[in-house]
């Protein structure tokens, strides 16, 4: 057996969410269906985006890039589950799983640091709304989103190194839909003390960096909307930030709660349910959530389908 790659097993079973062969079903026509949603979701958003030259904005183009993360982040995992579940074997490659934790982690990343560009941009929208045209240039947006790319790499690239360096031993079973960290670090015959480490540092600096900057952003936006003296004025500027308010506290809710404890504590039943939350629903409810609370969103999506709607009957 090929050991070049420091492990002794050539390939892991991914065991999925149930093992129950009364459930496979239900669960193949669920996540296809979330699935479908969540692809056709985002990718409305970014047609949207593209098509409509009032949307060409920085907030917008955070979106679009956000849509784009989803779309790959759940396409990361859910295919792959959808296959194993009448797959006999349930087998993944040992690269093609190194591969899988690498693009899952990279796009976790990037949708991480797009929320906190999403923050600055409201940040500049709301307490300094006549320097936002200034301050937020193309330029400078394409080199925060650039800057989002290169990093959520970086970061996928550091884990995924540490993860490589383990030995997996005679258990090859991943009690899980997809090769995540943790539940690999579990079935490892080799310490995982450094894998661990770089979680709860690196990873908290990452993750809960970008949320204090996210909660940085929105104390200073709060402080500034009860300035406000009309209510409907404070109403206008609350209802541009709940939709993100709403995703930021679903994401980082979840994946808080996933990873950052320790890997004794860590369940892998309780994680399998909390990971679906924010590979699966979270990517598919995104869309719904910025568009039916955002007036823009709303109006470009009218526009388009009447567009649609015209040219069929036309």
């Amino acid at each position: 057996m090929d050991n070049t790659s420091g492990t002794s097993v050539s390939h892991f079973v991914l065991l999925g969410i149930s093992t129950h062969s009364e459930e496979q079903i239900s669960l193949f026509l669920l996540f296809l269906l979330m699935y479908t949603i969540s692809i056709s979701g985002n990718f409305a958003i970014i047609t949207l985006i593209i098509s409509a030259p009032h949307l060409h904005t920085p907030m917008y183009i955070f979106l679009s890039n956000l849509a784009l993360a989803d779309i790959c982040f759940t396409s990361t995992t859910v295919p792959k589950m959808l296959q194993n579940i009448f797959s006999a074997t349930k087998a993944i490659s040992y690269m093609d799983c190194l591969a899988q934790t690498y693009f899952f982690i990279c796009f976790a990343a990037m949708e991480n640091f797009l929320l906190v560009a999403m923050a600055y941009d409201r940040y500049i929208a709301i307490c300094h709304p006549f320097r936002y045209p200034v301050i937020l240039t193309r330029v400078l947006c394409a080199q925060m989103v650039a800057m989002c790319h290169v990093l959520s790499h970086l970061h996928a690239l550091l884990h995924t190194l540490l993860l490589g360096r383990l030995i997996f031993c005679a258990d090859n079973r991943i009690p899980h839909f997809f090769c995540d960290l943790y539940p690999l670090m579990k079935i490892s015959c080799s310490s995982t003390h450094l894998n661990t480490l770089m979680i709860h540092t690196e990873g908290v600096v990452v993750i809960n960096g970008a949320l204090a900057l996210i909660i940085a952003s929105y104390a200073c936006i709060i402080s500034v909307v009860l300035r406000i003296p009309s209510a409907k004025g404070k109403w206008r500027a609350f209802s541009t930030c709940g939709s993100h308010i709403t995703v930021v506290a679903v994401f980082y809710g979840t994946l808080t709660w996933v990873y950052f404890r320790p890997l004794s504590s860590y369940s892998v039943t309780k994680g399998r349910i909390v990971t679906v939350m924010y590979t699966v629903v979270t990517p598919m409810v995104n869309p719904f959530i910025y568009s039916l609370r955002n007036g823009d969103v709303k109006g470009a999506l009218r526009k388009w389908m009447n567009r649609i709607w015209t040219s069929f009957f036309r």
